[in-house]
């Protein structure tokens, strides 16, 4: 693996399939814990911690037990378990090791449990075969991805505070369209879609498809391949 394919797959799970902004997971954490950015970071970073261990673990057990016994249905009962004891273990070391943040957090620490995020990123390194090095930056990345958008969003909402908002907007309602506002710009970070490459690989000599018809086997090589060849 080069650092290319390194940096890809970190941009790719921060930016460009962002589970908070792209994938829509997580989001109860994300609109109950950003309206302080104190609150923000520990619950970010803990989500960060859960995702990371609780990936690696998942992983361990969906290809080395699951797979192996041929009780690869029992995935997703199997990953909650992991999941929620892993909350539980980090519940109780914040508890004891930082109780100020513990309180702040209140019952959205327990929430990690069933924060989708945690579990939606545990099921998509199995289900897309990822090696046990892709599934570690993959985790980690979308974990950094959950940590960047909770603090973006709670610098935006300490702000929000301070401004003259209408009545009818404070609160959760001008927080979801900033967090939309954030999803477009977020959005962005995709790039160029498969039409507009298919219409920028024109073909440059006689050949032109038929509306209706599919493009022949010739085409596609001349054309559509020299262009993914190129980018």
């Amino acid at each position: 693996m080069t650092i290319r394919d390194i940096i890809t797959i970190l941009i790719s799970a921060i930016l460009i399939e962002n589970v908070l902004l792209s994938q829509f997971l997580g989001v109860c954490s994300f609109l109950g814990v950003s309206k302080s950015r104190k609150n923000a970071v520990g619950m970010g970073v803990s989500v960060v911690a859960v995702i990371l261990i609780a990936t690696i673990v998942t992983w361990l057990i969906y290809n080395y037990v699951l797979v192996t016994l041929d009780l690869v249905y029992l995935r997703t009962i199997v990953f909650i378990l992991v999941i929620a004891s892993l909350v539980q273990i980090i519940e109780i070391l914040i508890k004891k090791f930082v109780p100020s943040l513990y309180k702040s957090l209140g019952i959205y620490l327990p929430l990690i449990t069933t924060n989708c995020a945690v579990l939606g990123v545990a099921l998509k390194a199995v289900n897309n075969d990822l090696t046990f090095v892709n599934m570690l930056l993959y985790a980690f990345g979308s974990g950094v991805g959950f940590l960047l958008v909770m603090y973006i969003f709670s610098l935006l909402r300490e702000e929000l505070d301070k401004r003259n908002v209408p009545q009818a907007m404070k609160g959760v309602p001008i927080a979801l369209v900033v967090a939309a506002i954030l999803a477009i710009l977020f959005s962005r970070y995709v790039g160029i879609s498969p039409k507009e490459k298919e219409q920028k690989s024109l073909p440059s000599n006689n050949t032109y498809i038929i509306e209706g018809s599919s493009p022949s086997e010739d085409y596609y090589n001349d054309n559509v391949g020299e262009f993914l060849w190129k980018y």
